[in-house]
């Protein structure tokens, strides 16, 4: 019981150390980065008394320490400074950009999950096999092949060639503005307001963007799972099992499997927080109104503090994911605990 106080009080020690130096880094890249933010708010032709008031209300003029120290201020209040690009405050363009990037990643990351494990385990049974040798080529070429390459290869053949799929974007037109958001999952949205022919068109927009990340996520998760099986079937427990007469089944999911789920665990919520940072380049292939498309225009058009605030939302994303993981592992481990 001692110990594992210890351990929860190192991990809780640990939190408040991790989000301070995740606002450093990021306070630092803003001060860093060739953008002057006073240049992006009133332009390059603005007289030079109006860029020193602007630079003088935004306290640019203070030493370095004291803007960290308002920053820091700022984000105990919530605030995270107002978008230049929207013209509303940052945390509510995180509010309404956000829930996209999070529908994208749940979908990626069932998809991938229920197609990856089944395969490494049957790739791991089956090891020098024809299986085996497919399923490898599979994943080798899903964590191969450029995230942005494989895009635009299902729009060319999906969109335009057989016009299976509808173009980029999370909706068509039509729906555009019908569907009260309630969760800011569309999909989920669409079927709390009951509109069928709105769900469809949600869910064939989610398709595209949505398999490609699953793909990219399931290469990785396969490989995982067919290493972690390859360890545990050739573990004594396993061989002990089979020699008592257990079906294959039973030995390869009851007991094999059964041992690397644990490590499992760790691999999915790392790859679910990968896939919300890795979302950027996906979401400005298929123009997805998430998070990513949000930090990818906001850099282009040097809008630090939208840049600054999605960067901290993903890693704090990233940090919740990881302590998670942790505490899956914790109660799952018995050894552990």
């Amino acid at each position: 019981m001692r110990h594992r106080l210890k351990a929860l009080a190192a991990a809780a020690a640990s939190v408040p150390i991790t989000l301070f130096g995740l606002v450093l880094v990021t306070f630092l890249i803003g001060r860093v980065m060739p953008i002057d933010p006073v240049i992006a708010i009133v332009g390059d032709h603005a007289p030079p008394d109006v860029m020193a008031r602007v630079r003088l209300e935004l306290g640019l003029d203070r030493p370095l320490l004291v803007q960290f120290g308002i920053y820091l201020n700022h984000l105990l209040h919530g605030d995270l400074g107002r978008s230049v690009m929207t013209s509303h405050s940052v945390v509510h363009d995180i509010k309404q950009f956000f829930p996209a990037t999070l529908e994208l990643a749940i979908v990626a990351i069932f998809v991938a999950t229920v197609i990856g494990i089944p395969l490494g385990v049957l790739a791991a049974t089956r090891q020098g096999s024809r299986i085996d040798t497919v399923v490898r080529v599979f994943c080798l070429a899903g964590q191969s092949v450029p995230i942005f390459l494989l895009g635009l290869l299902c729009l060319v053949i999906f969109y335009v060639k057989l016009g299976w799929a509808p173009g980029t974007g999370r909706e068509d037109v039509i729906f555009a503005g019908t569907i009260p958001p309630v969760t800011g999952l569309l999909t989920i949205d669409t079927l709390l307001a009951g509109d069928w022919d709105a769900f469809h068109d949600a869910l064939a927009h989610l398709a595209q963007p949505a398999g490609v990340l699953a793909y990219f996520s399931m290469a990785y998760i396969t490989r995982m799972t067919r290493a972690f099986m390859l360890d545990a079937l050739a573990g004594e427990y396993v061989i002990t099992a089979r020699a008592k007469g257990l079906s294959a089944a039973r030995v390869v999911w009851r007991h094999a499997f059964g041992n690397i789920s644990v490590r499992l665990v760790t691999v999915l919520a790392l790859t679910f927080a990968g896939l919300l940072e890795g979302a950027v380049v996906t979401e400005t292939v298929f123009s997805w109104p998430g998070i990513g498309q949000y930090l990818t225009v906001s850099l282009l058009n040097a809008d630090m503090n939208a840049v600054l605030g999605a960067t901290l939302v993903i890693g704090i994303s990233y940090l919740l994911l990881n302590l998670l993981a942790d505490a899956a592992y914790t109660l799952m481990d018995p050894r552990v605990r």
